[in-house]
């Protein structure tokens, strides 16, 4: 996409640290960052860094002649396409709800005409009290769009929701509200995650799957524009802002809500599926009585990749993901004509690799043109070079 003119306003809490990333990130995607200061984010980051890392001036005070001069703060509020407070502290997002304008931040935000996404980031009791979630009411009523927050420890020592959101996933958010990239208009359908099999209400048949990977699709797929249909198992990772997100648990689930999201464009199907299910699953925990161990009866579980390729609702395009331990071009390349999809992920998840539930990942792209070998890149990395190809192939 064109880059978008960012206005960041960077709250006064520990996540501050955190919007130095964030202004690499959406430079290394060609979008510019006009950086505003609160004084209490001057504790926790330097308008000296800020402003080198976004190559602009750092705004600060409401009533600073110079900067009035060169940019008054009703102009500054108007010039970008896209306000964005990162991190949000209580404090803000109570000013925002107030309608409070006594700083050069809360000025600009009930100035600018422009969308206002927030990345909330606060202590859990903090985001949990009664008076924060009535705050957030009244913001998303007012059509602030929000990204986060997450759960997570935090650095007062307690745990829970209250972590601001990482900054790729405020980067794919800020895309998500500003995009006019070349899947605007098209659906996309992305599986992830593993799928949980139970043994009994306890216990479960399962992989090493973290979902990182198909986070990572789903969220490139929003930054080029496309709506996505996102539906995940159990995974580790967090579900991107902005997808139309269905959860379920186990493969017949997943079959049933793949069903439900077509037609769709394309579809990438990146969730590791368990091939197997227990036939006579327990309805109650089964108990080690020293009788012998139990009997599991297995069955085959649903092809889903097989199954869309086959069916009349199938996309123009269908990628799927093999994960091999071993002659992996070779067991892709069949699996493709197998399944009777257009293009294999493959990719080596032997343990040595550390690429199953790890941040990286080496894959080679199997088509009917042959095998296109990519070389090892972050997860987010190979999800965006495939996001581009699809949005080649589809047109």
């Amino acid at each position: 996409m064109a880059g978008k003119k960012i206005l960041l306003i960077i709250g006064g809490g520990i996540a501050a640290f955190k919007s130095l990333d964030l202004i690499r990130r959406l430079r290394e995607r060609g979008h510019s960052v006009t950086p505003v200061l609160t004084n209490a984010a001057t504790e926790f980051v330097t308008p000296l860094s800020v402003s080198a890392l976004a190559g602009e001036k750092v705004y600060q005070d409401l009533f600073d002649l110079n900067d009035e001069a060169e940019m008054g703060h009703i102009e500054l509020s108007r010039a970008a396409d896209l306000v964005v407070v990162a991190p949000a502290t209580a404090d803000l997002m109570a000013k925002m709800a107030a309608g409070l304008a006594n700083d050069l931040a809360s000025t600009l935000l009930m100035a600018t005409d422009k969308r206002v996404l927030i990345a909330p980031s606060m202590n859990v009791r903090m985001w949990e009290h009664a008076a924060t979630q009535r705050n957030l009411k009244i913001l998303l009523e007012d059509g602030i769009l929000i990204c986060g927050p997450n759960e997570g420890d935090m650095a007062c020592g307690e745990f829970g929701f209250g972590r601001m959101a990482e900054p790729l996933e405020i980067v794919g958010a800020v895309e998500t509200a500003v995009n006019d990239g070349p899947l605007k208009g098209r659906h996309i359908l992305v599986t992830s995650g593993p799928t949980h099999e139970p043994i009994d209400p306890v216990r479960y048949i399962a992989n090493r799957s973290s979902g990182a990977q198909g986070t990572s699709i789903a969220r490139a797929l929003l930054s080029l524009g496309a709506q996505v249909t996102f539906v995940t198992g159990p995974a580790d990772k967090a579900a991107p802002m902005g997808v139309d997100l269905v959860e379920v648990q186990t493969a017949d689930q997943m079959l049933e809500a793949v069903n439900s999201a077509l037609p769709a464009d394309a579809a990438i199907f990146a969730a590791a599926v368990a091939d197997w299910r227990v036939a006579n699953a327990a309805d109650q925990k089964i108990k080690k009585d020293g009788n012998g161990l139990p009997v599991l009866e297995f069955a085959e579980n649903p092809d889903i990749l097989a199954s869309v390729c086959a069916g009349k609702q199938k996309p123009k395009l269908v990628v799927g993901f093999a994960a091999e331990t071993q002659n992996v071009i070779e067991n892709a390349t069949a699996k493709r004509k197998r399944k009777g999809c257009d293009w294999i992920v493959a990719n080596d998840v032997s343990p040595s690799t550390g690429i199953m539930g790890g941040s990286e990942n080496d894959v080679t792209l199997i088509s009917e043109d042959g095998a296109e070998n990519w070389p090892r890149m972050g997860k987010d990395q190979v999800a965006q070079r495939l996001a581009e190809k699809i949005a080649e192939a589809l047109g």
